[in-house]
């Protein structure tokens, strides 16, 4: 029973008074009925005031006899205790992880020993056949690569062969996560350490691209061993799972064929599938083993109309090791490798199938965050917005994702088609069928057909992370809210077609959760509207949007970013329809990447100025290149289809011009303007020489000032862009549009290179400028020059600026009579 000190009474001048001193050698004895009272009291509040004291004892008579003052000290007491007991809860946690992390590194470290005495031997041996040259140097490759052949020899039609496979497959596994049969090196900023989360390894030579990772997870094995074989719950790029055999192995364990359909990560390339053996068993020690491996020769798998769509991808053997801790929890290995077929793929983007880190940020790591998560969620350390469970917005989340996947990849077997265009390929349209998943409700609202447009394109020097917060933060930059008004009325099934929607140009974004770790997380964005007329006032104002947005704080090698949304009612049901729309940012190797500089996936001119500074070295912040994805979804009815698809092209081009105004902001500032110029196209030089020539035969006089000691091409290039002038060339079409534009032209139409080609000529001048240019257009077709009076021209912003005069002039070809295009020289232009 408690003890508290007994407190002396003053005289009775003092009446009621407390002495501050305590007398240590009387205390009052609580009976358990008091102290059951009192913990009755602290579980409701641990801290109750004076008054609440007072009313404490006057409803327990069983607390007559002890005074406030008493019972103040027993709640401080009780406060200490449960402190010390949380504190020692901690203590014992933290001392259960550097326990298990001291394991592991012991581990580790005897790995390490392991591999530097069997290079020690290797070496040795190298050394004595080269003195000798007796013959050939023996194999030094891997221990997996040694033994990857022999299994397509095998049988794998009768469960004996399959049964052989899985246990070379084990032991394949096994010198992976625990031995050294791969070189396995420390991922960049992942050093290991008791402040760490484990160990993290990619490998440095090997057949495919591998990776490895140690940590300590608060959940038990089988709980770890069920997450982990549920793959579609977690990996956001694998499209299906089919398990077409399950039998028992005979020593406890499970032996199932897979075949296993991924997602591509862009548009560009072919997604990957993979026909595998999966072995589950227990060792001796208790250790839960799930290991896998691709299957060739006999029974290779499906050979469907469905697999065409792929490239048949190689798992090396992989898996995961799971060994209960001391003290509850559990220490897992994760060894993923892959051989996942580069030769297909473009030159630049072969570092997303030959990077040993994209596999860890994709696949490995990922694996350990949502386990983390989960536990995490378990241990109550998640909170939600809104009072949603964890389970609900996981949910979300994954239809998001797998949505966006399904609509950048397009896959046939899903309903999706490409629609026929005019030959123009940077924008790819496809029409499908949405499938609804819950189609087993009848008061679900149904979607018919639906069109994507998406593209993908290159970005020089902006990081992931930093242009998807951007896009994030400012919707405004990039978005037609019109859009989202048509898509969200589509989806409720009250119009066909974008209405005059007015908006406020601001919006709320309401956070719910964070679904993986710090690294993904769900909002609610809201965008407030107005309709000019008052018969739709009963409508509702605002468009609700359920946005994902991840990676914002990774931007190493392989990074990946993306921001995907998608409209929803404002009731957000479980149920909800989702069309997700969005960017995807991949960071691309700069060291692998550096050898195809001269490639580009943008939709500029030839005459783009900014690929020197992807041939230098990777050590320089002007040498990263990543890929963007964009793809957009759109509700139609078949009578609208045209006008819907020419609707969805014009606004992803739009957004592409946006998104790269925005990515060339947010870069760092190049070093010097030559290094942008030091290497451009031939027909760069060819239109800057004919835009010269022309100019001085028709005025007689030059156009730029040229110092004769450098390059001639160099020169005329580099005087070009930095010229003061706005220097715009115009195609001669029935609906001229600008070709080309120099820095001070692209400054004063606020646009791109890339962007340029959507500007026609007369979207630019006002009025008069128009007048004047209809009025000079026959004097410049018969003469070759011509010279507009002072004007005003509007921006690709819609901001105003002015001119002194504008000098337009025709630009031969290698013929006088053969007229390339239309050059005009704004002079002396300024923003009003």
């Amino acid at each position: 029973m408690a003890l508290v000190p007994q407190q002396h009474r003053e005289g009775s001048g003092s009446d009621g008074s407390i002495d501050k001193h305590l007398d240590a050698g009387k205390y009052v004895r609580y009976t358990a009925e008091q102290v059951e009272a009192l913990e009755r009291v602290y579980v409701e509040c641990p801290k109750p005031s004076s008054q609440r004291r007072q009313q404490l004892i006057r409803e327990c008579p069983i607390l007559a006899n002890i005074e406030p003052k008493q019972i103040k000290v027993w709640f401080q007491n009780r406060r200490c205790r449960e402190k010390q007991r949380k504190e020692s809860i901690r203590l014992q946690g933290v001392n259960r992880k550097l326990t298990a992390m001291n394991k592991l590194l012991m581990e580790e470290n005897e790995r390490l020993q392991k591999q530097v005495s069997q290079l020690v031997c290797e070496n040795g041996f190298m050394r004595q056949q080269l003195h000798t040259a007796s013959g050939p140097t023996g194999d030094g490759s891997s221990e997996s690569v040694v033994t990857t052949p022999q299994h397509s020899l095998r049988d794998s039609s009768n469960p004996a062969g399959l049964l052989s496979i899985a246990e070379g497959t084990l032991a394949d596994f096994l010198a992976k996560a625990t031995g050294t049969a791969v070189d396995w090196v420390q991922m960049p900023g992942m050093k290991p350490g008791p402040g760490s989360d484990g160990i993290f390894a990619i490998s440095q030579s090997c057949n495919g691209v591998a990776a490895r990772v140690c940590s300590l997870i608060s959940l038990e094995p089988t709980k770890v061993v069920e997450i982990l074989k549920d793959r579609m719950s977690w990996h956001r790029d694998y499209r299906s799972i089919e398990i077409f055999t399950m039998f028992p192995s005979g020593n406890g364990g499970t032996i199932e064929l897979l075949y296993i359909q991924t997602y591509a990560p862009t548009t560009l390339v072919q997604a990957r599938d993979f026909w595998t053996l999966r072995y589950t068993t227990t060792l001796d020690n208790g250790i839960l083993v799930v290991c896998e491996r691709s299957l060739s020769g006999t029974g290779a798998g499906p050979n469907g109309t469905s697999a065409l769509q792929f490239v048949r991808g190689e798992m090396l053997p992989s898996g995961y090791l799971i060994r209960p801790c001391e003290g509850g929890g559990s220490i897992i290995h994760i060894v993923d490798h892959f051989n996942l077929e580069p030769w297909s793929v473009p030159e630049m983007l072969r570092p997303l199938y030959e990077s040993s880190t994209f596999l860890a940020q994709r696949t490995t790591l990922a694996a350990l965050k949502y386990i983390r998560q989960l536990a995490q969620e378990t241990s109550g350390e998640v909170a939600c917005g809104l009072s949603i469970q964890p389970s609900i917005l996981r949910t979300f989340s994954q239809k998001l994702s797998r949505g966006f996947n399904d609509a950048v990849n397009g896959f046939s077997d899903d309903g999706w088609s490409i629609l026929k265009c005019d030959g123009n390929e940077d924008i790819v349209v496809a029409i499908g069928i949405h499938r609804n998943p819950s189609s087993g409700s009848n008061n679900l609202p149904v979607i018919g057909s639906v069109l994507c447009a998406k593209a993908s394109m290159l970005l020089q020097n902006v990081e992931p992370a930093m242009l998807v917060q951007f896009l994030r933060e400012h919707r405004s930059e990039w978005t037609d809210y019109s859009i989202d008004a048509y898509i969200a009325s589509a989806m409720k099934n009250t119009n066909v077609y974008p209405r005059s929607t007015r908006f406020t140009g601001s919006h709320t974004t309401m956070h719910l959760g964070y679904t993986i770790e710090h690294e993904e997380m769900l909002e609610i964005v809201s965008l407030e509207r107005h309709f000019p007329s008052h018969e739709d006032a009963f409508v509702s104002q605002d468009i609700h949007l359920l946005q994902m947005c991840s990676g914002i704080n990774d931007n190493g090698i392989g990074a990946c970013a993306e921001l995907v949304y998608a409209t929803i009612d404002e009731m957000f049901p479980d149920y909800a329809v989702l069309l997700p729309c969005g960017f995807r940012v991949i960071s691309l190797d700069p060291k692998s990447a550096s050898s195809s500089s001269h490639k580009t996936l943008d939709l500029s001119s030839s005459f783009e100025v900014a690929p020197a500074t992807r041939s230098k070295s990777s050590s320089s912040p002007h040498g990263s290149r990543s890929i963007l994805i964009i793809a957009f979804q759109f509700p139609f009815e078949s009578s609208v289809l045209e006008n819907i698809a020419t609707m969805a092209r014009q606004y992803v081009r739009k957004v592409m011009s946006s998104v790269q105004r925005v990515a060339m902001a947010i870069s760092p500032p190049s070093p010097t303007v030559g290094s942008k110029l030091s290497s451009v196209s031939l027909e760069a030089q060819t239109l800057a020489h004919r835009l010269c020539r022309s100019y001085s035969y028709l005025t007689g006089s030059e156009l730029l000032r040229i110092d004769q000691a450098s390059s001639v091409d160099d020169a005329v290039i580099n005087a070009l862009w930095q010229h003061q002038n706005a220097i715009l060339c115009c195609s001669l079409k029935a609906a001229p549009v600008f070709t080309f534009a120099n820095q001070s032209g692209l400054d004063m139409l606020e646009t791109t290179l890339l962007a340029l080609q959507d500007i026609m000529i007369d979207r630019i001048f006002d009025d008069s400028g128009r007048r004047a240019l209809f009025t000079e257009f026959s004097k410049i077709m018969q003469q070759g020059f011509g010279q507009l009076p002072s004007g005003m021209c509007t921006s690709w912003m819609g901001r105003n600026a002015s001119y002194e005069r504008a000098e337009v002039w025709k630009v031969f070809a290698e013929e006088e009579n053969d007229v390339h295009c239309l050059a005009f020289s704004f002079i002396n232009w300024c923003f009003v």
